[in-house]
């Protein structure tokens, strides 16, 4: 059953995740450089830590995801957003700097909950950006990592806060996504 859970959340990945790609590409989706930098960084210490505390199948999701990220990462040099601030590049190291704890503990999960904390904290520029230009991102994306994370968390193999942690924080981050497209579309109809 777990399988099925993994691979289902894998499939979600693909399917939110192609078509904001396609947006990229026709100009209408505008990913934030430093929140897909940073959460480049950040899948690449989740799958790590996720591999060696026992996730098991339940990797697979995170693993799809991570191609994904790094991917929109690469194309945000060329297609994205731009409005670099101070804090953005705080996260940044502040992000890098999460590998540390696990080069020194052999441990991963301080890791993780750093790695995640600043995830999370760094969807702030994408908040902003989506409330001032929700044209720019795509609900599609979003709405599908909500169901995608929620099959992730019943396709883990080991329950610990190395493996859940991300899973959960990112239900929270993409609920605030799609109400914040939601809200903005409601607005948008309202002042017409």
């Amino acid at each position: 059953m777990k399988e099925i859970f993994a691979v289902s959340a894998a499939l979600l990945a693909l399917i939110g995740h192609i078509p904001y790609i396609v947006g990229i590409f026709r100009g209408q989706v505008r990913p934030h450089l430093y929140t897909w930098l940073i959460g480049s960084i950040v899948s690449l210490i989740v799958i790590g830590g996720q591999f060696v505390k026992g996730a098991g199948v339940g990797i697979l999701p995170t693993l799809v995801t991570g191609v994904f990220t790094v991917s929109i990462c690469a194309l945000s040099l060329k297609y994205g957003y731009r409005a670099i601030t101070r804090s953005d590049r705080i996260f940044l190291f502040a992000a890098l700097a999460c590998g540390i704890p696990w080069l020194m503990t052999d441990d991963p999960t301080l890791s993780i909950i750093m790695a995640v904390s600043i995830d999370v904290i760094a969807y702030a520029p994408t908040i902003r950006k989506t409330w001032r230009e929700p044209s720019t991102e795509s609900p599609v994306l979003y709405s599908a990592n909500l169901v995608r994370h929620l099959l992730a968390l019943l396709a883990m193999e080991q329950y610990n806060v190395a493996t859940t942690l991300h899973s959960v924080a990112m239900i929270g981050t993409n609920l605030i996504m799609v109400g914040t497209l939601a809200l903005r579309k409601n607005r948008d109809r309202a002042t017409k």
